[in-house]
C-alpha cells in the first residue's frame, strides 16, 4: 500500500481485553487511543479508515502488527465506535495513507 493509494477488506477491532498489552511499537494498548494494527505498515503511519456506505471515516495511528484472519487491519476500540462497527465486530472498510505521525 503506497501513500494516497486506496485499500479494501475487512477490519476489526479489539478493547479493554487488551489494555495496557505491550503493541509491536513498544507502547501500551489503550483501547480510548485511535490505533491500528496492520501487517506491514511502517509504525506511526496515519491511515484514513472509512465506511463510505455508513458515511464514517477515522484517522488511526499504526501502532501494532496483525491481524490474521484475512483481515486487514484492528483497530481500536475508539476507531470502532466512530465507524460504527462495534456491534458487528468486523466491517468492509478502506484505508488510505494519509501521513505519518511526528
Amino acid at each position: 500500500m503506497r501513500d494516497n493509494s486506496a485499500d479494501f477488506g475487512i477490519a476489526s477491532w479489539y478493547g479493554a481485553k487488551y489494555r495496557g498489552r505491550p503493541t509491536a511499537s513498544g507502547e501500551r494498548f489503550d483501547p480510548s487511543d485511535l490505533t491500528a494494527a496492520h501487517p506491514s505498515l511502517p509504525m506511526g503511519t496515519l491511515v484514513e479508515v472509512s465506511r463510505p456506505e455508513h458515511r464514517r471515516s477515522v484517522v488511526v495511528r499504526v501502532n501494532d502488527r496483525g491481524p490474521g484472519g484475512g483481515r486487514i487491519l484492528d483497530v481500536s476500540e475508539a476507531a470502532a465506535r466512530r465507524l460504527g462497527m462495534v456491534a458487528e465486530g468486523t466491517a468492509h472498510v478502506s484505508l488510505r495513507v494519509i501521513g505519518f505521525a511526528d
